[in-house]
């Protein structure tokens, strides 16, 4: 599976927040590949399918069944094959707790869910929009919470 265009893959378990997503990235008439995955679970082996073309960006969920995302953040960040991969956590918790923990295990971003379309728009425009390569560079805390 090769994409020209950028590719995000979406890890969420509640099936409105996945269509929610997928109906705003196509809002923004920005040339995007979506995948989307229910659970840690899906999103490991996703990531561990050699024909799976790995994403520009992994939007991850905090709290999903069988496996939560700071568990897939600590595998992504272990495997020497995910290194370079870019990962924005994305999630309804706002707690510093959270916060803290995603950037001390590698998160690049971190994003609270926002309660409406608009906001979501703006934030994945945001997100798509960044030069991940200098964002992933000497990770800086005070650019590390991203809101609109």
């Amino acid at each position: 599976m090769q994409y020209d265009d950028f590719h995000v893959l979406l890890a969420d378990d509640d099936p409105d927040d996945r269509l929610f997503f997928k109906y705003a990235i196509e809002e923004l008439k920005i040339k995007t590949v979506v995948t989307t995955v229910n659970d840690g679970v899906d999103l490991m082996n996703y990531l561990a399918e050699p024909n799976s073309k790995m994403p520009h960006v992994v939007f991850l969920d905090l709290n999903m069944p069988r496996k939560g995302g700071m568990e897939c953040l600590k595998e992504i960040r272990s495997n020497k094959n995910f290194k370079d991969l870019s990962i924005a956590i994305y999630s309804t918790s706002g707690s510093e707790k959270d916060i803290e923990e995603s950037f001390v295990l590698g998160a690049n971003i971190y994003i609270k869910k926002p309660n409406d379309f608009n906001s979501l728009k703006k934030i994945l425009a945001e997100v798509i929009n960044i030069n991940w390569q200098y964002h992933t560079s000497g990770l800086n805390k005070e650019n590390f919470v991203l809101s609109i």
